[in-house]
């Protein structure tokens, strides 16, 4: 089964100039815990509700003036709408991540989460294997 067969499609995004505020709501808005930072539609990076947290609100900023670029994550591991979904499962354990933005033409396209591959009969061992690998302590990967 291939990645766009199961992925969202309907996706949130910020820009890299927009308040660690702006995030927050978006975050509260589509019930999600990461968003992909776009620069139009090519993906420069992600930023985690524990980013807010730990980069922002933990130091003392002021969430309505820090920008995103401030915490986000520049060097995202991202897929394909072609690959495999037990690919992506794998390289998300490898990776030690929930949430795999899909990338076609540079351009983000959708996103998938362990819970689209698990809600799949056929994919979740795939799911699972991946979820005991992400949440094993370890360094962060990313």
């Amino acid at each position: 089964m291939k990645v766009k067969e199961i992925m969202s499609k309907d996706v949130a995004s910020l820009r890299s100039d927009d308040s660690i505020a702006h995030a927050a709501q978006l975050m509260k808005q589509y019930d999600c815990g990461s968003i992909p930072v776009c620069t139009k539609d090519k993906l420069i990076g992600i930023v985690t509700d524990r980013d807010i947290a730990v980069r922002s609100v933990a130091s003392g900023q002021d969430v309505t003036q820090q920008k995103v670029c401030d915490i986000m994550t520049d060097s995202v591991v991202f897929g394909s709408p072609e690959m495999e979904v037990a690919d992506a499962a794998k390289l998300m354990s490898d990776r030690q991540i929930r949430r795999l933005p899909i990338v076609e033409n540079n351009s983000l396209i959708g996103i998938v989460a362990l819970g689209d591959i698990s809600l799949e009969p056929k994919c979740q061992d795939s799911a699972e294997d991946a979820l005991k690998s992400i949440s094993e302590p370890g360094a962060k990967l990313w």
